[in-house]
């Protein structure tokens, strides 16, 4: 068992804009990539291991080969061969649509899927970059259905303007929308269900709207209202601040230019890194020896005991972990 990376599957679509490809210093010439999976289970979108003896395995190939040593026991006792979390990057140079997640017992009853609950970390912002989440008072699902109708429901939507580093979690049931000139990092569940809300009465080039689920999205939404849907932390070097803690991911963010070894002896799980600025060496325990850069991000399977991180000068990288 070694560290995996894995051949981005990078997607292109209307709203995608310019910064994906440059990121993840790729020489490709590609307009409108919205989005990279790096690591996916889903059908349709399996993430292909780069390298190594099992260069050329999709994920679920991956998972059914190594079983709890890649997944961690519980967690393959949990979850199967289904790889349970997806990683992505999202470029957004038009707003996205007003879309909702359901939660495990909906999904599992409408969709017999897993639901999906997310986070969003600001990787990059254009100025006055936005993004929505969650509602500023209280709405009535009669209510919601109404404004959807008649164009104000984002008069009672939460919006923040964003910058590098800004964190939020998305619970599944959390109304949401990324907004143009947001770069993002997203770490979710496996799952591709989204109930779109509403487009702002977009039209493709042949004058159709796109496909509304508000029947759907309506039993879908929580509609609690609080203060701020921000997750604030602060900011220290050379050691890992968590973000986000969940029953589906645990995810904490090191900014480093010192070396540092991270303890994973006593974690029955597969450990993943995403990196978002700089460079490193990563080291474990069985002397596999890897380069990360900016847009990459690695695998270490379940059995993996530690980790050591050099900077190369300095390195910023999302850990995160069931």
């Amino acid at each position: 068992m070694y560290p995996f990376k894995f051949e981005p599957i990078l997607k292109q679509v209307l709203w995608g804009g310019d910064k994906i490809i440059p990121f993840k210093h790729l020489e490709l010439d590609m307009k409108g990539v919205g989005e990279s999976w790096e690591i996916s289970g889903v059908p349709g979108s399996k993430s292909v291991v780069k390298s190594g003896p099992d260069k050329g395995l999709t994920l679920p190939e991956l998972v059914r080969r190594h079983r709890e040593e890649l997944l961690g026991e519980a967690h393959y006792a949990r979850f199967g061969t289904t790889f349970p979390l997806l990683i992505k990057f999202i470029d957004a140079r038009q707003d996205l649509s007003l879309q909702v997640h359901p939660s495990d017992i909906l999904a599992k009853k409408r969709h017999n899927s897993m639901g999906k609950t997310e986070m969003w970390y600001v990787v990059d912002a254009d100025p006055g970059a936005k993004l929505m989440s969650g509602f500023s008072e209280e709405v009535t699902p009669k209510e919601y259905k109404e404004r959807v109708q008649n164009d104000t429901l984002t008069e009672v939507l939460q919006s923040y303007e964003v910058s590098k580093g800004d964190v939020f979690f998305l619970p599944a049931g959390r109304i949401h929308s990324i907004g143009a000139g947001c770069f993002i990092a997203e770490i979710q569940q496996t799952s591709d269900i989204t109930y779109r809300i509403y487009d702002f009465n977009r039209t493709d080039d042949k004058g159709n709207k796109r496909e509304l689920h508000t029947e759907l999205a309506k039993e879908a939404i929580d509609y609690a209202v609080l203060d701020d849907y921000r997750t604030h932390y602060d900011e220290v070097a050379n050691e890992p601040v968590e973000l986000v803690a969940c029953s589906y991911f645990t995810t904490s963010v090191y900014d480093m230019d010192e070396e540092i070894t991270c303890d994973y002896s006593e974690l029955d799980s597969f450990v993943i890194f995403i990196c978002i600025e700089g460079g490193c060496r990563m080291i474990d325990n069985k002397g596999n020896e890897i380069t990360v850069s900016a847009g990459e991000t690695i695998l270490y399977p379940a059995v993996t005991q530690e980790v050591t991180i050099i900077p190369d000068g300095k390195v910023k990288l999302l850990e995160t972990y069931i």
